[in-house]
Order: structure tokens, then C-alpha cells, then sequence
């Protein structure tokens, strides 16, 4: 997340007319706007690869759920709204009345990680998240190095389950959807860093 904009509170018609004019996406907080940062090669590639396998996987088990990419909103609440790389809500897509534009029922939220929101992703925006009613699996893909985390809750319990995924041959289980990938698909073309560990 970027740094707040000059002024410190607006509307949501404000912050709606404000995105309207301009070619920036902006995450709307309690009436603060924050400018999202600008992507990588890597992670619009990351992002396409595994919203593209998404809805393969859909399309082919005729499940009724939707992928939507970077640019549908998330309606966190009726004052929060966020982008996230990569959303599924399966059955009617629901918003809020303030906001027709943004999603409050998604089921599994996909972040490709960066180096400059990481730690949002992993700790603020993760907890946001929490707080929608439908939502079960939270995925976290990594640009520096071929590593996908997956979060999973069932309706049923107050736990969050991880999963780790590092290997090119580990298939991922998204059990809120019940599909699988592979993690060969999800980094199909992305030069990843040669990342070297410091030995003693």
C-alpha cells in the first residue's frame, strides 16, 4: 500500500470520482485513499498464469463460480474497499449498495507478493480479509522464488490450515473451490531471481 493522499478524509463518491479521472487504482480506507503501487513483469504474468488456470479449472468441473482479476474491487465493508490480484465467488456475485462495483463475497483471494507490499499482504490486508463472512482461502504467490502459501478455513471451524508449496512438481489444493494446479502453471514464463543463500 502506498503512502495516504493529500487530502485525509473523503467520500465514497469521492474517492469513486477521484478513480473515475484517473489511470491509478486507489484503496479506499474509512475515508482515507491510498495509490496502489505499480506491478512487475513477474507479477502481472503471476497473476494472469493463476487466473487463467482458475478458470480453466472452473469452466471444466461446470462449477458456478467466477475468477475476476486486479481489477474488480473487494468490499472489505461498507467503508473498505482493496484490490486483490486474483478473486473467485462462486454463485451470485454480491455487493454493497454504497459500492455496486465491489465484491463482498468472495471465497478464495489470490496476492501475488512484491517486495513493497508483502508485509501488508501477509499481515493488514490478510486480517482485513478476515473479516468477510464467505471468505475460506487466502493464497500468497511469491516472485522472488517458486513458493505458493495457502491459508484455508471451513465454515465449520475457527482455524486457518497452511499449506506450503516449493516444489515444480507440488499440485496446489484449493479446497474452497475444490480444484487443483499445479505450480509448473503458475510460474509458466516467469524468470524468477537467482536467489542465493549466504552459507557459513
Amino acid at each position: 500500500m502506498g503512502d495516504p493522499a493529500p487530502k485525509q478524509y473523503y467520500s465514497i463518491e469521492e474517492y469513486l470520482k477521484i478513480e473515475e479521472n484517473s489511470l491509478e487504482k486507489y484503496e479506499y480506507h474509512d475515508g482515507e485513499i491510498f495509490m496502489m503501487a505499480g506491478g512487475t513483469i513477474e507479477h502481472s504474468l503471476l497473476s494472469n498464469n493463476i487466473g487463467g488456470s482458475l478458470r480453466e479449472v472452473l469452466k471444466n468441473e461446470k462449477k458456478n463460480c467466477k475468477v475476476f482479476n486486479s481489477d474488480a474491487k473487494i468490499a472489505v465493508s461498507e467503508r473498505k474497499f482493496v484490490y486483490a490480484d486474483v478473486s473467485v465467488v462462486c454463485g451470485k456475485t454480491e455487493t454493497f449498495g454504497s459500492m455496486p462495483h465491489g465484491i463482498k463475497n468472495p471465497v478464495l483471494i489470490v496476492e501475488v507478493l512484491s517486495e513493497s507490499t508483502a508485509l501488508y499482504d501477509r499481515e493488514k490486508k490478510f486480517q482485513a480479509y478476515q473479516s468477510i463472512e464467505s471468505f475460506q482461502e487466502y493464497v500468497m504467490v511469491s516472485q522472488e522464488k517458486m513458493q505458493v502459501e495457502v491459508y484455508f478455513k471451513s465454515f465449520d471451524s475457527d482455524f486457518w490450515q497452511y499449506r506450503l508449496y516449493k516444489n515444480s512438481g507440488d499440485i496446489l489444493l484449493l479446497k474452497s473451490i475444490e480444484a487443483e494446479i499445479s505450480l509448473e502453471e503458475i510460474y509458466l514464463g516467469v524468470e524468477l531471481k537467482n536467489i542465493e543463500e549466504d552459507s557459513i
